[in-house]
C-alpha cells in the first residue's frame, strides 16, 4: 500500500506558531530539499497558509501545500496534540473555534508571565509577544527568552525549573478535549491524525488506551513516521494503526533545523501501512 514514492512531509511549523521559518523561508527550505507535498500545521493557527501559498506562485514551486493545523487537547491529564489535514481553513465554525484556542492561549502565556514575575523574571510577557511575533506565545518562547538572558543555561533547563509540569511557573492548559478536535476538523473538511504518539511518555498499556479512544471518536489516522524513531517503535505504532483500521501519516514535525532532524528527513512508513494519501479527503491546495 506504500508504492507512491513522493516525498511528503505532514508536520511543520512557522514563525506563525513556534517555528524558526517563516512561511516563505519554510517553502523555500521544502522546495530545495525536493518535498513534493509540505502540510503547514501551526499550532491552534492557519495564519501561515495563504501567504506560503502567495510564495509558492510567485515563485512558481513545484511543491504542493497541504492546509493544516496541530490542535492541542487534553487527555487524563495529557496534552496530546491532533493534526488536521486538508482542511478548509475558511470554513467558519473551524475557524471560530480555532479563535477560542488561541484566547486561552494567549491567557496563559499572560499567566505565565505572572508566575515569572513573581520570581523576579520581570517584563517578559512583551518580550516573548515581541519574539514571537504572532499572537501564538508558547513556552517555547519563554524557554528561549529564559536562555537569552542567561537564567538557565539551556532550552531543557528551562522546562525543567520553570516551564515543565508541576514548575513554579508552569500553568495547566484550558485546551479542548480530543473529541471536540476531531469534530471541528471532521467539520472542516479534513482528516484528523494523532501525532507524534511516542512522545507522549505513555506506557504501552496507555498509549493502546488513548489510539482506542481517538479511533472510538472517529479519528481517522496515526502518525506513524517520524524523523527519530526506532524501527521497533514504527513497527509498534505502525501496528496500531492497522489493527484499528487508521490510516498512517509521517512528519518531521519540524520548527527548524538540527543536528538530527529537517523536512523530510528519516520519514517512512511501514509496509503494513495505509497512507493517509489514500484517505479520500486527501487533497493539496
Amino acid at each position: 500500500m506504500t508504492k507512491d514514492h513522493k516525498h511528503y512531509d505532514l508536520h511543520s511549523h512557522t514563525t506563525c506558531s513556534d517555528g524558526v521559518l517563516t512561511p516563505q523561508e519554510l517553502m523555500t527550505r521544502a522546495e530545495l530539499r525536493q518535498i513534493d507535498a509540505l502540510a503547514i500545521t501551526d499550532h491552534d493557527t492557519t495564519e501561515a497558509l495563504q501567504q506560503a501559498k502567495d510564495f509558492i506562485e510567485e515563485k512558481n514551486y513545484k511543491i504542493k501545500l497541504i492546509n493544516g493545523i496541530e490542535i492541542s487537547t487534553k487527555w487524563h491529564g495529557f496534552e496530546i496534540h491532533i493534526v488536521g489535514l486538508c482542511i478548509d481553513d475558511d470554513d467558519s465554525a473551524f475557524s471560530d473555534c480555532m479563535a477560542i484556542q488561541r484566547n486561552h492561549r494567549e491567557l496563559r502565556a499572560k499567566s505565565i508571565s505572572e508566575k515569572l514575575e513573581k520570581r523576579g523574571i520581570t517584563d517578559i510577557y512583551e518580550e516573548a509577544k515581541t519574539l514571537a511575533g504572532s499572537e501564538i506565545i508558547s513556552r517555547t518562547h519563554f524557554a528561549k527568552i529564559l536562555v537569552q538572558r542567561g537564567i538557565v543555561s539551556s532550552f531543557d533547563a528551562a522546562f525543567k525549573k520553570y516551564l515543565g509540569k508541576g514548575k513554579s511557573a508552569y500553568v495547566s492548559p484550558n485546551w479542548m478535549d480530543i473529541d471536540s478536535a476531531v469534530k471541528i476538523i471532521d467539520r472542516a473538511g479534513g482528516i484528523s491524525v494523532l501525532a507524534h504518539p511516542i512522545r507522549y511518555d505513555l506506557s504501552n498499556k496507555w498509549l493502546t488506551k488513548l489510539v482506542d479512544y481517538f479511533a472510538s471518536v472517529g479519528g481517522q489516522a496515526l502518525e506513524v513516521g517520524l524523523s527519530q524513531m526506532s524501527p521497533n517503535q514504527r513497527t509498534h505504532i505502525s501496528k496500531l494503526a492497522q489493527d484499528r483500521n487508521l490510516f498512517s501519516s509521517l512528519g518531521s514535525d519540524f520548527h527548524g533545523p538540527t543536528r538530527w532532524s529537517d523536512l523530510g528527513k528519516n520519514l517512512k512508513l511501514t509496509e503494513s501501512c495505509d497512507p493517509v494519501w489514500n484517505h479520500p479527503r486527501w487533497r493539496f491546495v
